[in-house]
């Protein structure tokens, strides 16, 4: 089973998840919203299923895709120790734009 980061590296998985935020969608959406063959997108989403990023549920012929919460819960939980390596900056940036404004507004 590979690492949540693992299956996030690329850029096309961190894409359907992206599309995924919408709300469930086929693979036929996928592979037509991102310019990918259905086979290769089929490939991507057996990847999301197997590490727990999407859920697919079956209406006839049709395969419906959707994204699973717990997963970005694990990512978030490793996250949060690194958090305040941001979270100040984004203050600091926070403010000096606040002062500028500031400044804008006195001229």
């Amino acid at each position: 089973m590979s690492s949540i980061f693992e299956v996030l590296a690329l850029p096309v998985r961190q894409a359907i998840v992206e599309r995924l935020r919408e709300g469930p969608q086929t693979v036929g959406e996928l592979a037509e919203g991102l310019g990918l063959s259905q086979p290769l997108a089929s490939k991507h989403l057996r990847v999301l299923r197997d590490s727990g990023f999407v859920s697919v549920r079956a209406d006839a012929q049709r395969r419906w895709y959707e994204l699973r919460p717990e997963p970005l819960r694990e990512v978030d939980r490793w996250l949060e120790p690194y958090r305040w390596m941001w979270e100040s900056r984004l203050d600091r940036l926070g403010e000096r734009l606040d002062a500028i404004a500031a400044e804008e507004e006195e001229r």
